[in-house]
């Protein structure tokens, strides 16, 4: 079978989403050598992180796509070149994807946060955009994709997708442990820490981690890592509120061969996430043998299991209590970071690629029937033409 993925996203400006299209595209070549993967990238996007060339292999083909994300081209150029390659089915990774091609789609939607948090989105034209966009990309996709059950109850309840629409595949943490050299960042050297690595926006609850911080009598720098949105500000308004410039150090964007190091120099794992639609950093934490202390919302319970200690991200005080009581409890880190390593090892891109693979059979097999359920839709407001 010859498949279609998205690749554009493999780039900076999505970290998570690339991680997991990169992964995933490297997982079912490995998985599925009888079958064509047809992966569409843009290489005139920012990408300082993915070698996308490496992709390439006798089964997987990189396709020029001078498709910008974010624009209209996405729904007149990208459907013509998708058309081109033939594919019995196409996949995007991201909500934002061609919505007029003739070709079975399935898309991936890892969380609704922005529906459950519409305020913290910048604008209502901004909310507008988002509830269109992936109520378009859930009605022409025959199957929807979700990170976890959390994420599957989420879409269930916010957008109406019956069950049998959504398949549940869990993700899996970088391999971290294929020998690849990494160093520390001159920064962390020497230093004991508690680390969170993610970005910034407000569902990631940071200003509660920063009111936490403040709390403690440690020894300990907390770290904070990650793509930094300055448009939201909190955290470091927190850190200052609270006199702690020199005690959290804002390290940003983290280079993939400083990566391994940064996990593995860590005391102790912080995510006090408000909703994830799986938790990747968690995963990686884990496997990297970290303790971890992460909210009971969410995913994240279902990620952890009883290997890491579960917190009210709503608490900065009991979230203050978990990390005093880990960071002074030697035998406790140590039996965390056991359970952290068995637990992380039920999670695996080979299965996540069978997995995924098994939906794109059921997908082609189920014929175009999601494309002409929207036709009338795209009919009414004049976006009823073939794509060329």
């Amino acid at each position: 079978m010859r498949i279609g993925i998205d690749g554009r996203y493999i780039q900076d400006h999505f970290p998570g989403i690339g991680r997991y299209t990169y992964n995933l595209v490297r997982g079912l070549s490995r998985a599925s050598p009888e079958d064509t993967f047809v992966v569409f990238n843009n290489p005139k996007l920012d990408n300082r992180r993915y070698d996308i060339p490496r992709l390439a292999a006798p089964n997987v083909i990189l396709r020029l796509a001078d498709v910008p994300t974010f624009s209209m081209q996405e729904q007149t150029r990208l459907p013509s070149l998708i058309a081109k390659e033939k594919v019995a089915v196409f996949h995007s990774p991201y909500y934002i994807k061609p919505y007029r091609h003739r070709v079975p789609s399935v898309v991936t939607i890892h969380d609704v946060s922005s529906s459950l948090y519409p305020e913290y989105l910048p604008s209502v034209q901004a909310r507008l955009v988002f509830e269109a966009t992936t109520r378009l990309a859930i009605t022409t996709s025959l199957i929807v994709i979700v990170d976890s059950q959390a994420a599957k109850s989420d879409l269930m309840q916010q957008y109406s997708v019956p069950p049998d629409k959504i398949r549940v595949i869990h993700l899996a943490a970088d391999e971290f442990d294929d020998g690849r050299p990494s160093v520390l960042p001159a920064c962390l050297q020497g230093l004991r820490y508690v680390l969170y690595l993610g970005i910034n926006k407000p569902h990631k609850n940071l200003g509660r981690l920063i009111q936490a911080w403040a709390k403690l009598d440690v020894p300990h720098k907390l770290v904070l890592a990650g793509k930094e949105d300055l448009r939201y500000p909190e955290a470091r308004q927190e850190v200052e509120a609270h006199g702690l410039g020199d005690k959290v150090i804002f390290l940003g964007e983290v280079d993939e061969d400083e990566m391994p190091a940064v996990y593995r120099g860590a005391d102790l794992f912080v995510f006090p996430s408000l909703n994830e639609g799986f938790g990747l950093p968690v995963l990686e934490a884990m496997k990297s043998g970290v303790p971890v202390i992460a909210s009971q919302t969410s995913s994240l319970p279902e990620i952890v299991g009883d290997a890491g200690i579960l917190v009210n991200p709503y608490d900065p005080n009991e979230m203050a209590m978990a990390i005093q009581f880990a960071l002074t409890n030697d035998s406790l880190r140590e039996e965390l970071r056991q359970k952290s390593l068995q637990q992380a090892r039920k999670f695996s891109w080979e299965r996540t690629a069978r997995e995924t693979l098994a939906v794109y059979r059921e997908a082609a097999s189920g014929g175009n029937s999601g494309a002409t359920r929207v036709q009338g839709l795209l009919s009414r407001i004049g976006w009823n033409r073939k794509p060329r």
